[in-house]
């Protein structure tokens, strides 16, 4: 075989190797989680799943238990309080907050993020409830505005409005 026949050959090879790849890439979105005080406190990915989205979460400086997390309607994280981000990811308004309220729709509602004794937090979660781009008709992360990802100070207690009593944003990261 002439050295220019391989050359095409690989390429091709190596072109078509990429293609899942570049196929899976449309289908994720991540986010680069900082603190109020903007330092890096980890990463979360978001990957599209027939009937919802895939989060995996991977935080740290945060103080040990539990934390609420959730996804918020707009992609800005402006410190000091990330208060930029909006409110959480909606389908319809008035919003009703809470996993265990039976006439909720607010679809930013994650399970909370439990954090260990130093300050990491690992975790997948599955949601319903959103898609990355309006999939089905879930409110889309990736629309317009964007949308970020928030872990709060406290537990969030899934019913309380209008954020479950999960206090304080302490980490942001704009999903992109």
């Amino acid at each position: 075989m002439p050295v220019s026949s391989f050359r095409v050959s690989a390429a091709l090879v190596a072109g078509l190797a990429a293609l899942p790849v570049m196929a899976h890439a449309a289908d994720t979105a991540s986010a680069h989680l900082v603190g109020t005080d903007g330092t890096d406190r980890g990463t979360a990915s978001i990957t599209e799943a027939p009937k919802g989205v895939i989060l995996r979460v991977e935080a740290k400086g945060l103080t040990p238990g539990w934390h609420g997390i959730h996804f918020h309607e707009k992609g800005d994280c402006g410190p000091p309080k990330f208060t930029s981000a909006g409110s959480h990811v909606h389908a319809a308004t008035p919003v009703v907050h809470g996993l265990l309220n039976p006439n909720a729709n607010d679809a930013g509602d994650l399970p909370n993020l439990f954090v260990s004794q130093d300050g990491t937090g690992t975790a997948e979660f599955y949601s319903t409830l959103v898609s990355l781009n309006g999939k089905d008709g879930r409110p889309a992360l990736l629309d317009a505005d964007g949308a970020s990802l928030v872990i709060h100070a406290n537990p969030d207690d899934y019913k309380t409005q209008p954020i479950g009593g999960a206090g304080d944003r302490l980490i942001c990261g704009v999903i992109r």
